[in-house]
């Protein structure tokens, strides 16, 4: 098959981090963290209301108040960092919501696991209007602790390691592109399988919606079997419907932040996956803990005795600069890393 990387206004489409309002003419922001570039942004382009930089500003205040912190008490401030940066999102995007958390949670009876930590979703708050606008629809609506860790790429290294006969639900995806179909304008996402990966037993682990279609030395193309067409003569059109394409590749690939860009690929036949974003699950992971610092800290003290202490330790520090990095891409559009050196050799 005869193809071409696709650009768009003469730059290379890639996967981006925004799921709802990617924009893919924007480079890669490099910056140690997003807090000054979004208050910025959110200057210059929502100029008729003050809430939006106010919950940013109020975020990234409580996130840095919780990286001081004990692990027993960061989760409450780092929770509160995160409802804030979503209400800014909300807030910029003039998304309307109840003001109220939009998630709940219990602790079941029996030996202390995470299993026992409930979460629920509500229809209504927050959290609802996050998952309403990242389009995150699930008719599942509770959850324990160890699905919604199970379910995050930034933790799963620990989580493995904590639960050592459960399956890997992640998939390395080694340079993801798009690409155009010479003659037919047909765009379609493929990716390479490398290392240990680019076997037989993963390609027969892949969601149902890819397939693979290409072996060389120590690699395996793989594609996302549905594809759009890319009408040059209407650029905006097309762009219009390649967002709508981008959007259900990202509700299967998630990414890691990081100097580097690292995308997962979610497993298919796998009973616990959850068909949610990672921002939801995370928001809703997080919500948990801080209801336990709160009001049950003698209980949030005992899992810390437990066998998944480094597991619940690594969330706690790990999700919340995850979190903002994502959020930051929803409010943008744009992708951030950190600035890395580069070997002069």
């Amino acid at each position: 098959m005869n193809t071409r990387q696709l650009k768009y206004h003469g730059r290379k489409v890639n996967l981006k981090k925004s799921i709802k309002n990617p924009d893919f003419k924007s480079r890669t922001v490099l910056v140690e963290n997003p807090w000054n570039y979004v208050d910025l942004w959110l200057k210059r382009h929502v100029k008729d209301k003050e809430s939006p930089r106010i919950f940013w500003q109020q975020a990234r205040d409580f996130a840095r108040a919780a990286e001081m912190l004990p692990l027993n008490s960061a989760p409450l401030v780092a929770y509160y960092s995160m409802l804030n940066a979503t209400k800014a999102l909300l807030d910029a995007y003039c998304v309307v919501y109840k003001d109220i958390h939009g998630v709940s949670g219990e602790t079941s009876k029996g030996n202390r696991s995470l299993e026992k930590e409930i979460v629920k979703f509500k229809s209504s708050g927050v959290l609802a209007a996050l998952c309403n606008h990242l389009n995150d629809m699930c008719h599942r609506t509770e959850y324990n602790l160890k699905e919604l860790f199970y379910n995050l790429p930034y933790i799963h290294n620990a989580f493995c390691l904590t639960y050592t006969s459960i399956p890997e639900l992640f998939i390395p995806l080694d340079n993801p592109r798009f690409i155009v179909e010479n003659g037919t304008n047909k765009v379609w996402l493929i990716a390479n399988l490398k290392g240990k990966w680019a076997s037989k037993h993963t390609v027969k682990k892949l969601p149902n919606t890819f397939e693979s279609i290409k072996k060389d030395e120590n690699i395996i193309i793989i594609r996302k079997k549905d594809y759009v067409i890319w009408d040059y003569s209407n650029n905006e059109d097309s762009i219009k419907r390649f967002i709508d394409y981008h959007r259900s590749i990202r509700a299967e690939i998630s990414y890691i932040y990081g100097p580097y860009r690292l995308w997962y690929l979610k497993r298919g036949g796998i009973k616990d996956a959850i068909k949610r974003s990672t921002m939801t699950l995370a928001y809703a992971a997080m919500h948990r803990l801080s209801e336990l610092s709160r009001y049950d800290p003698l209980i949030l003290a005992r899992h810390f005795d437990c066998q998944h202490n480094w597991l619940i330790s690594e969330f706690i520090r790990i999700a919340p600069r995850h979190f903002i990095d994502e959020i930051a891409s929803e409010i943008t559009g744009h992708d951030f890393m950190p600035p890395r050196i580069r070997d002069g050799t």
